[in-house]
């Protein structure tokens, strides 16, 4: 396993749910994070939840927080800059910050479409296209894309949402493929029902019986910390029964 001593990974959409919940696992394990949100207030009280887990509190240093909008490029930009000017360097990216809109094939509208594109898949691109550079001379480079069982297969009615999922999962490969020489492995992370604000709506599934983020944290951790000789690809995590997954 790698150490995580030195090593400074990115996280998105790390002001709550999953996001927040892969922060505290990273940082308790002794990583430094650089973590981005679209609400800088969500950000910073995501800081201070995770100080409080601590019980002594945030160790100098090892966390910064920055504003960070998927469909803006610039944001993308500084985010990255910005994270570079604090620690000279970038280990690993964490793509998770993603929108759900209710779309089906009959629809006649494509904003929604054009919503989750921008967020879902141009948003994590561009953060790879960014840090690959650092993440190559790291050696030991990771991506880790939260896709969805919805980029596996298809359910319900839903349209757009599973098609930037799917979408990540192609992207996930074709990070492997450009990575790989030089020791970048990136692994998409497929869950199904994860007990957050995007399932609150659920009726199928209880929330308690749904997967928790936590332990999602503890599987994007163990795939960070994998040396180079075992990459794992995808990650499909269920909480209930299907026939392939």
């Amino acid at each position: 396993m790698l150490s995580p001593d030195g090593r400074v990974i990115m996280v998105s959409g790390a002001g709550r749910g999953i996001g927040l919940a892969i922060a505290r696992a990273l940082y308790a394990k002794g990583y430094s994070l650089s973590l981005g949100a679209r609400r800088r207030e969500a950000i910073d009280t995501a800081v201070a939840d995770i100080a409080d887990d601590m019980g002594n509190g945030i160790v100098a240093g090892r966390i910064m927080t920055h504003a960070y909008d998927a469909k803006d490029e610039a944001s993308n930009r500084d985010w990255v800059e910005a994270t570079v000017a604090r620690f000279g360097r970038i280990d690993g990216l964490v793509n998770n910050a993603g929108i759900l809109i209710p779309t089906s094939i009959e629809d006649d509208t494509e904003e929604a479409y054009d919503e989750m594109w921008a967020v879902n898949v141009k948003g994590p691109l561009r953060l790879i296209r960014l840090t690959m550079p650092y993440l190559k001379d790291s050696g030991s480079g990771r991506v880790v894309n939260i896709a969805s069982l919805s980029g596996k297969r298809v359910k319900n009615d839903q349209a757009g949402y599973p098609m930037s999922k799917f979408a990540v999962v192609a992207l996930t490969q074709a990070v492997r493929r450009a990575g790989w020489d030089h020791g970048v492995r990136a692994t998409a992370v497929c869950p199904g029902y994860v007990a957050t604000d995007m399932t609150s709506d659920v009726e199928s599934v209880a929330a308690r019986d749904m997967i928790q983020p936590e332990d999602l944290a503890e599987l994007v951790a163990t795939v960070i910390a994998l040396p180079n000789t075992a990459s794992v690809a995808e990650v499909p995590i269920n909480c209930v029964l299907e026939d392939v997954f």
